[in-house]
C-alpha cells in the first residue's frame, strides 16, 4: 500500500480547553529492550498512531472540540484517509453520525461505519425493530418517554431499563434490572430525569455475555468469540455489563470480571452465534469493523443485545483480543481496517 497521510480523528468530551495531544510514538529500531510508556488506557489513538507509523504511513492527530474552527480545519487537513475514532461532537454523542456525513460531503475517505450505520446502531429501539424484521432474535421490548409509549411488546419481569441511545453502558448499573412495577416506574423516571431520553425497557435475558468481532465488508470475517465472564460478580448483583464492570477500575465488579476467548462451546453453538452476529452486522449496514453483543441462555438460544460500529481498538479491548486469537498482530489489524476503508473509496 502506498504511503498515506492519515488523520486520527477524535473528539473532546469535557467542557474546557482541548486536552494536550500525546507525544507521537516512534516505531522501535533494532533491539531497544523493554519500553516504558505512560498511557491513558481509555485512549486507543496512541497505539493506532504507532501501528500506522510501523506500516510506513504518516499519521497525525486531529481533534474535534465542538467548534466550527475544528470542522473547517478538518476540511483543510489534506489527509488521504481519516481514521475515525469520534464518539461525539461537543459532548453530544448523537452527533457522531453527522461527523461521518460531513466526511462524506468532503469526499474524504474514512474508516468504519457511515452515517446510516451510526444512526441505526445508536437508537437501540430502531435497531431492535430491524432485527425483528430480519428474524434475528432480540429481547422483547417497549420504549417509554414521559408517559408516552412508542412501542411495546408483551413483556414480562425481570426487565432491564436503560437509555435508548447511550453508548458505553452509560445509564446501566445494578439498579437497571427490575422485578416489580414499582421498581420499573422508578427506573423509567430516573432515565427520563438523568438523561432526558426515552427509556428502553427490555426483557432481561439470563445467560452468558458473548461478543463477536467482525472484520470486513462484502466477505466479512467473523473473528473468534469473546466472553465477558460475569459469574464472579458479588452475590445479588445482576449479571450485566454495567458501567462499573466495564470502566471503573476501583470497583469490585471491575476487578472480578474479565474477557477471554470462548473455548468451551460446541461447533453448532459457535456457528449459531457467528451467523447471528454477521446477520446483525449486515442488517444495520456496519462496515470495515464492528462488534455484536449477544446473550446465550441455558437453552442455547442466541439474543442480540446491541451492535457497536467503530468499537474500541485498544490492545486490551475485546475486538483486539478476537483479532489476535484469529492470528492478527495489532499492526495487522490496523492495516486491515485501513485497507478496507481505502478499497471502499476506490
Amino acid at each position: 500500500m502506498a504511503n498515506l497521510k492519515v488523520a486520527i480523528l477524535h473528539d473532546v468530551w469535557e467542557e474546557g480547553p482541548p486536552e494536550p495531544e500525546p507525544e507521537p510514538v516512534k516505531a522501535p529500531r533494532g533491539k531497544t529492550g523493554k519500553r516504558r510508556r505512560k498511557k491513558d488506557p481509555l485512549h486507543d489513538r496512541e497505539e493506532i498512531f504507532e501501528a500506522l507509523t510501523k506500516l510506513g504511513h504518516e499519521p497525525s492527530y486531529h481533534v474535534l472540540d465542538g467548534k466550527n474552527q475544528s470542522l473547517l480545519a478538518l476540511a483543510k487537513c489534506g489527509a488521504d484517509l481519516v481514521f475515525n475514532l469520534t464518539e461525539s461532537y461537543g459532548g453530544d454523542d448523537t452527533m457522531d453520525k453527522n461527523i461521518a456525513a460531513y466526511l462524506d460531503l468532503l469526499r474524504i475517505s474514512y474508516t468504519g461505519g457511515g452515517p446510516q450505520a451510526l444512526y441505526l446502531a445508536q437508537d437501540k429501539s430502531i435497531a431492535k425493530k430491524i432485527f425483528d424484521f430480519h428474524k434475528i432474535k432480540t429481547p422483547d421490548f417497549a420504549t417509554s418517554y414521559k408517559g408516552r409509549t412508542d412501542h411495546s411488546h408483551d413483556i414480562e419481569f425481570p426487565l432491564i431499563v436503560k437509555p435508548v441511545s447511550e453508548d458505553g453502558s452509560i445509564g446501566i448499573d445494578s439498579g437497571s434490572v427490575v422485578d416489580s412495577v414499582k421498581e420499573l416506574m422508578e427506573r423509567i423516571h430516573y432515565i427520563h430525569e438523568e438523561f432526558d431520553s426515552p427509556a428502553l425497557i427490555e426483557e432481561y435475558i439470563e445467560g452468558r455475555e458473548i461478543y463477536t468481532a467482525i472484520l470486513g465488508n462484502d466477505n466479512a470475517e467473523v473473528l473468534p468469540l469473546i466472553e465477558l465472564d460475569l459469574s464472579r460478580l458479588p452475590k445479588g448483583t445482576p449479571r450485566i455489563a454495567c458501567h462499573d464492570v466495564k470502566f471503573d477500575h476501583e470497583t469490585e465488579a471491575y476487578k472480578v470480571t474479565k474477557s477471554a476467548p470462548v473455548e468451551d462451546l460446541d461447533e453448532e453453538t459457535t456457528k449459531k452465534l457467528q451467523d447471528t452476529a454477521l446477520a446483525a452486522y449486515r442488517a444495520l449496514k456496519l462496515r470495515d469493523y464492528g462488534r455484536i453483543d449477544m446473550r446465550l441462555n441455558k437453552k442455547g438460544e442466541v439474543y442480540v443485545i446491541e451492535a457497536n460500529p467503530n468499537p474500541w481498538l485498544a490492545s486490551t479491548a475485546e475486538f483486539t483480543m478476537a483479532a489476535k486469537k484469529a492470528g492478527y498482530t495489532y499492526t495487522d489489524m490496523i492495516n486491515k481496517i485501513v485497507e478496507l476503508a481505502r478499497a471502499r473509496s476506490r
